[in-house]
């Protein structure tokens, strides 16, 4: 399992998410933030941010 808090890349937000593989949080991210942070296209340095945060689930 692997998990991944949009605060570590979007200072002062509180979703986080638990999935099976990275992809999986990468779709999750992906709604959230066209949804709640306005971004409907997320440039490659954002999709490595969030790569790069994303840990094992504890």
């Amino acid at each position: 399992m692997k998990s991944f808090a949009c605060g570590d890349v979007v200072p002062g937000c509180e979703a986080r998410w638990v999935c099976s593989t990275d992809d999986e949080i990468l779709v999750q991210v992906g709604a959230h933030a066209a949804s709640v942070h306005g971004l409907t296209d997320l440039s490659p340095e954002l999709v490595g941010s969030v790569r790069k945060a994303i840990v094992p689930a504890s």
